[in-house]
C-alpha cells in the first residue's frame, strides 16, 4: 500500500497593525521556507512608519520591499508576528516625514523649507531633535539673507573652501555675525547653545537693519538669569522681548544646546511669523 509523505507543518502569521492603517498577509499560515506577502495600506493622510517581522524568539526577519506597499519574507520554522505603525504623511506636501503636522515647529520648518533656508538631513528627514551645529546655523542665516556673495578674507583654518558652509561663514564673518572660537578656528561641527543662537540672531537682525529696540520683560526675572553669559545679555533681552525666545518654566536655559527644530522656530519667530 502506498503511503503519502506527511505534509510539512504550517505556522501562523499574526498581524498587529497600529492605528491609521491596515496590514494583511498571504498566506495566513505557511510552512518553513515558504514566501509570505505582507500588504500595507495606510489610511488617507498617513504613511508607514515602521514594519517589523519577528519570529517566536523575538528576532527580526529579513524583509524585502516589493514596492506599492507590498513586502515579502521567508517563513521560519515557527510562528511569526507582523507589526506596523503609521504616522502623518507629510510627503504629500513634498515635506519631511519626521515633521508631524501637530508639532510646535511644523509651521516654522515648512516656512524655512519652502523658502530654501533649510534642507533635510536626507531626502525625507529633517531630524528635528538633532543638535544644530555652528555651520548649520550660519548657513540658515546666510540663506535667509539671500545667500550673498562677499569678497572677504577668511582666515579660519578649519573651514575648507569646498565645504557647503564656506561661503556662509565668509559672509557671516564679514558682517560680524560670527566670531571664531579662536583667531584661526571656527569649529563648524560644534553644537550651538541657546545663548550663542540668540546672539547670532541678534547680530543678524542688526546687520539686516531690523528693529531691535523691543522693550518689556526684564530677563533678570527668569530664574537662571545669572547663567546668561555677559556677551549674550543684550541679545537675550532682545530675543525674549521680541518673542523670538520663550522660557521653559521661567528658565532661559542659555547653556543648553539647541536642536534643529528649536533654531528654525526662532528664525521663524524673528523673520517669518506674521
Amino acid at each position: 500500500m502506498h503511503t503519502s509523505a506527511p505534509s510539512a507543518p504550517r505556522y501562523d502569521v499574526a498581524v498587529s497593525d497600529g492605528a491609521h492603517g491596515s496590514v494583511t498577509v498571504s498566506p495566513k499560515s505557511a510552512s518553513k521556507g515558504s514566501t509570505v506577502t505582507v500588504t500595507v495600506t495606510p489610511d488617507k493622510g498617513y504613511a508607514l512608519e515602521t514594519l517589523a517581522i519577528t519570529d517566536k524568539n523575538g528576532s527580526a526577519l529579513n524583509l524585502t520591499d516589493r514596492g506599492n506597499g507590498k513586502y515579502t519574507f521567508t517563513m521560519p520554522s515557527g510562528p511569526v508576528t507582523v507589526a506596523a505603525t503609521f504616522m502623518d504623511d507629510n510627503t504629500m506636501l513634498n515635506f519631511f516625514v519626521d515633521v508631524p503636522a501637530g508639532a510646535y515647529y511644523y509651521d516654522a520648518v515648512l516656512w524655512a523649507a519652502e523658502g530654501g533656508i533649510v534642507t533635510g538631513t536626507d531626502a525625507v528627514h529633517f531630524s528635528p531633535d538633532a543638535s544644530c551645529t555652528r555651520a548649520q546655523l550660519v548657513t540658515f542665516l546666510w540663506r535667509a539673507a539671500g545667500s550673498p556673495a562677499v569678497n572677504y578674507a577668511m582666515n579660519f583654518t578649519d573651514v575648507d573652501s569646498g565645504a557647503y558652509y564656506a561661503e556662509a561663514v565668509r559672509w557671516a564673518a564679514s558682517e560680524k555675525i560670527v566670531e571664531g572660537t579662536t583667531a584661526e578656528t571656527f569649529a563648524p561641527d560644534a553644537a550651538v547653545t541657546r545663548a550663542q543662537v540668540v546672539t547670532m540672531l541678534y547680530r543678524f537682525a542688526k546687520a539686516q537693519e531690523m528693529d531691535t529696540t523691543q522693550g518689556g520683560m526684564a530677563i533678570r526675572e527668569f530664574d537662571d538669569f545669572d547663567a546668561v553669559p555677559a556677551y549674550a545679555l543684550e541679545a537675550m533681552d532682545w530675543a525674549v522681548n521680541a518673542g523670538v525666545l520663550k522660557g521653559d518654566n521661567n528658565r532661559l536655559l542659555p547653556q543648553d544646546n539647541c536642536t534643529r527644530a528649536q533654531i528654525v522656530t526662532m528664525l521663524y519667530r524673528a523673520l517669518g511669523e506674521k
